[in-house]
Order: C-alpha cells, then structure tokens, then sequence
C-alpha cells in the first residue's frame, strides 16, 4: 500500500491523477468509488440516506457503509471534505 500511495502523491495534476486511476482499476472500480465520494459530498450536505440512495443510483445500505467509514473511519473523508471546504 505505501508504494502505491507514494506513487500517487508524485502525480501533479488532475489529468495525471485521473489517468493513473483508469490505468489502475477498472471502470467498475473507478464508478464505484466516484459513488462512494458523491455519497460522502451528499452526507456532508446533510441529504437523507433515501435521497442519496436515489441520486447516486445505489441502495441505502451502500449510503449507510459510506456513512459508517464517514464517521467512524481513519477521518480520510473528513479530512479532505475539510480541505475542499477551505
């Protein structure tokens, strides 16, 4: 894992970022996580677990794990919610 994130933080722009990613995962992966970063922005706005379900396209029990690492996780999500906030 530390090879990886070190690999990643030597990346400088978005487009190096996003091509990284498409080489790295797969289109499953890659709209998987985007799901999972919309769920976060969405909690953050404070939208109803339902609603989100509907938005994103993915069960409430999906909104509900994201909404569980959101708030008991290691503060990733919180931390960059933060920074975008700033």
């Amino acid at each position: 894992m530390q090879k990886l994130l070190g690999a990643m933080l030597t990346l400088k722009t978005p487009t190096e970022l996003s091509n990284f990613l498409q080489d790295l995962m797969t289109i499953k992966e890659l709209k998987d996580i985007s799901q999972r970063w919309q769920i976060v922005l969405l909690l953050d706005k404070k939208i109803s677990y339902l609603d989100i379900a509907k938005k994103v396209g993915v069960s409430t029990t999906t909104v509900t794990r994201v909404a569980l690492w959101l708030h008991h996780g290691k503060n990733g999500y919180k931390t960059a919610l933060s920074r975008l906030n700033q």
